[in-house]
């Protein structure tokens, strides 16, 4: 298998700079060990005007057959020559893919300390696949990556026989892509793309391919016209855990896009208001409660569920009282803002301690969330669909357990009194849904009763006389430990008062 990736340069920067970027020196030739064979880099050529890098891929068909599934291409069953005598060393697949994500480790995630700025950049690039796989043709080639941001992208196809034209074409590609990227992008559309193009792939499927999907796919396949496809093709089509990709890009699609837009209605000046000086914005009130709330609760270690762009973590920050704050998300694109607000790559030590960013879904449980003090929800339910409450109410609740977990969410009864708001108009265009302070209080008391919280509300805002608060709070605090405290104590004396029954 072989691939090349070219780019342009002048004095000022020059095109060898692309064996920084790919971590690989353009005056050596290097040689790595796979699974499945080996693996060289090489510079055809390496100047200030123009560099390129190859990569060739020699499969061992034997080792191929020993570490893989012991079938013909796909897992479908072949005769045993079959397994030896085919298109895998020769063609790309998902092969080179995992060729391409050990060798150029660092590039496929945008890290060069010696030249962050060019990792940052787009760069002039063309990469060029001989011989690639095409199930759907050129045209899905074109549908694939046309999207992607190359202005020229050309698949011609590789005819069966030059000496015999009539037996018509392959179906095998050889693709040209040039256009302005940043090389980490270009990479990671090859890892995804060029398996899913194959449509098969030479090692099991297991669930954590969905994370390696999303990490790859971040920042362009959310949005992509094909998801689908290429979510089914590159999981080979589990539907478990297409389905389970699926869900969560929908997620980081709907996170992005609200995290990129201004509430205009949390910080608008009510009109209204008999005073001269600009009220408090609605968004400013909610992070004094939550501060509140978490002070009177005495926790320290706090977890920012749905954190956005950070602006509730850099409050906690300034209190010295909360040790460890953890801001999860399931958009990186949210948790970069973030990580930019809060300055992470200059703070100190002693505070960068104090503070860390994670991606993860909020609707699957995950292990790194249990142990604290305090989990925040604030203003998140509103924007899942109503089914998948229960998912996080599990994954939070029943899972992570936090002593204490607050959750604010608009109050819909409050909307009559936003004068720039239309009427039947939920705040934002993502809410799947607003509740009213019977519908929340409901909610939440059903919550704490399957999962052994107390609960209790806390206006937030301006109280309405008539139509409550712009913003309900339920602050839940743990009793189960409690009160399986008092059920052994009363179990306790029960059997206390048999033993002295039966003596008598």
């Amino acid at each position: 298998m072989f691939l090349t990736i070219s780019t342009t340069g002048n004095q000022e920067r020059p095109a060898t700079d692309l064996g920084f970027l790919l971590h690989k020196h353009p005056d050596k030739a290097q040689t790595f060990s796979t699974s499945h064979g080996t693996a060289h880099v090489l510079y055809p050529e390496a100047s200030v005007e123009r560099c390129t890098a190859a990569l060739l891929l020699e499969v061992d068909p034997v080792a191929l057959v020993r570490r893989g599934k012991g079938k013909g291409r796909g897992g479908s069953p072949d005769s045993a020559l079959a397994q030896y005598v085919n298109d895998r060393p020769y063609a790309a697949s998902s092969l080179l893919a995992v060729a391409l994500s050990a060798v150029f480790k660092s590039a496929l995630q945008g890290v060069c300390n010696a030249r962050p700025e060019r990792a940052a950049a787009p760069l002039p690039l063309r990469i060029e696949v001989p011989a690639l796989p095409a199930r759907g043709g050129a045209e899905l080639v074109t549908k694939l990556f046309a999207p992607l941001g190359w202005t020229t992208v050309r698949a011609e196809p590789v005819p069966l026989d030059e000496q015999f034209p009539e037996w018509g074409d392959s179906r095998y590609v050889q693709l040209v892509l040039e256009g302005e990227l940043r090389l980490s992008d270009a990479l990671r559309q090859l890892y995804v793309l060029l398996p899913v193009l194959d449509d098969a792939k030479h090692y099991w499927v297991a669930p954590d391919e969905v994370d390696k999907l999303l990490r790859a796919g971040e920042g362009w396949l959310a949005e992509h016209p094909e998801q689908k496809l290429i979510t089914s093709r590159y999981l080979s089509r589990r539907w478990s855990l297409t389905r389970q990709a699926m869900e969560r890009l929908e997620l980081v699609r709907l996170a992005e896009a609200d995290d990129l837009e201004v509430e205009e209605i949390d910080n608008a000046v009510d009109e209204t208001t008999d005073t001269d000086e600009r009220p408090l914005p609605l968004a400013a009130q909610r992070r004094d409660a939550i501060l509140r709330a978490l002070g009177a609760a005495g926790a320290s270690r706090v977890l920012d569920l749905g954190c956005g762009q950070g602006q509730l973590v850099q409050a906690l920050l300034k209190d010295v009282k909360f040790t460890e704050i953890v801001g999860v998300d399931v958009s990186m694109r949210a948790l970069t803002i973030a990580s930019r607000r809060l300055k992470l790559d200059r703070m100190g030590e002693r505070q960068a301690e104090r503070v860390k960013l994670m991606q993860g879904s909020l609707t699957y449980t995950d292990k790194r969330l249990t142990g604290y003090d305090a989990a925040v929800l604030s203003e998140v339910i509103e924007h899942l669909d109503l089914p998948r409450l229960p998912a996080l109410e599990y994954a939070v609740f029943g899972s992570a357990r936090p002593r204490t977990v607050l959750v604010t969410t608009p109050n819909v009864e409050y909307n009559v009194r936003w004068e720039t708001l239309p009427a039947g108009h939920v705040r934002h265009g993502d809410h799947r849904f607003e509740w009213t302070r019977e519908e929340f209080h409901g909610w939440a008391e059903q919550v704490a009763e399957r999962h052994g919280y107390g609960v209790e509300f806390v206006a937030v805002g301006p109280e309405d006389p008539e139509v409550g608060p712009p913003t309900q709070m339920a602050v839940f605090t743990m009793i189960a430990q409690d009160k399986q405290g008092k059920q052994d104590k009363q179990a306790g004396h029960a059997g206390q008062d048999k033993k002295e029954a039966k003596a008598a």
